[in-house]
């Protein structure tokens, strides 16, 4: 059963003003307080609502045309003819090829092939593809030693009470001090003194550090070398460790994460400043070299990522320059060298 309710209206009243006038009030709803629901109240803090600005739209569906498509394979046994001629018919096919036979571009095409081909048959007639022309070579057994290294200790030149004679006399062996024994990575002379050495400790075979090796580097004195004189700190293994010529309180170093840092002798055994990992090198540091400079605060780092980045002390935060080693000029850093050395000629 449809129910159906048509609102009927005159004529007459469509358009006429709004009539208002003053009514006394009137209370709809009464409902009194409940204090026993004061408990359940939950005070929050912001409220957050939604609302929505959007104008309306209409949605509409529509039904395409169906299409039906179909795939088809074909087996291309002789191809080159035009559509007009069957492959099939022998006389049809024998008229078309005397007709291109005629051409000047047909005799051109085959004397060219003609001359390669001739290339090729000589050469497998001077070649015979089935000698064997290298036997079975004796393979050398070769004994498969472990990588060894040897402590060299330092060795230094003094002149002797006799004038004519020099002699040597053993130092000291910069050995790592702790219990997890490192490889010294990298020496540097103390630019004003010759009885001052620093030395850059790390393990560079991969994967091979433990919980327990140390992170420090030292600096020696030659005079007392039977401890360290300055620990140096660094939140990463040191791979190399340089003075400034300028002024030898000041230490740069390069990291085995591929941070730069350096270090104040007179400030503690804490890095100064440290650069972010984001914008340093992505391997090991292997050279670190400081500029000629009039601040005395640049330098510049290598690694085997295949970047050489210059850096200014005072602000580590980013690199000033990059230099991507790519021999195609292209600045590609998926085609650049990894660099293990580094030198600078500050006379050119």
């Amino acid at each position: 059963m449809e129910i159906v309710y048509v609102y009927t209206r005159k004529r007459s009243e469509f358009g006429r003003p709004c009539n208002f006038s003053d009514w006394p009030t009137q209370v709809t709803v009464d409902i009194p307080p409940d204090p026993s629901l004061a408990s359940d109240f939950v005070l929050k803090n912001p409220v957050n609502s939604s609302v929505q600005h959007t104008s309306d739209m209409a949605e509409h569906e529509v039904n395409t045309e169906h299409v039906e498509v179909q795939s088809r394979g074909i087996n291309h046994v002789e191809g080159g003819w035009p559509k007009d001629i069957d492959s099939q018919e022998l006389e049809p096919t024998v008229r078309y090829r005397k007709k291109v036979e005629k051409e000047e571009n047909y005799i051109n095409t085959i004397v060219h092939l003609g001359t390669l081909m001739e290339h090729c048959v000589k050469q497998n007639n001077a070649i015979n593809i089935y000698e064997r022309y290298f036997g079975e070579e004796e393979v050398e057994e070769m004994d498969d030693e472990p990588p060894s290294a040897k402590t060299i200790q330092i060795l230094r030149a003094g002149q002797s009470p006799w004038p004519t004679h020099f002699f040597l006399y053993v130092l000291l062996s910069k050995r790592d001090p702790k219990v997890t024994k490192r490889t010294a990575t990298h020496l540097c002379w103390h630019p004003d003194s010759s009885r001052k050495l620093a030395v850059a400790y790390s393990c560079l075979e991969f994967q091979q550090s433990t919980s327990d090796m140390s992170l420090d580097s030292y600096i020696w004195d030659l005079e007392n070398p039977n401890k360290p004189e300055l620990v140096i700190k660094p939140s990463s293994p040191l791979v190399c460790l340089e003075y400034n010529p300028k002024d030898s309180h000041m230490l740069l170093g390069g990291c085995y994460n591929g941070q730069m840092a350096y270090w104040d002798t007179r400030k503690g055994v804490q890095p100064v400043e440290v650069s972010t990992v984001e914008v340093s090198h992505r391997d090991p540091v292997y050279g670190a070299i400081w500029l000629q400079s009039k601040t005395g605060t640049e330098c510049f780092s290598a690694s085997t990522d295949g970047q050489v980045l210059w850096w200014d002390i005072r602000k580590l935060s980013e690199p000033t320059e990059t230099l991507v080693l790519d021999i195609t000029r292209k600045g590609l850093l998926e085609n650049a060298l990894g660099a293990t050395a580094l030198e600078f000629e500050h006379t050119m």
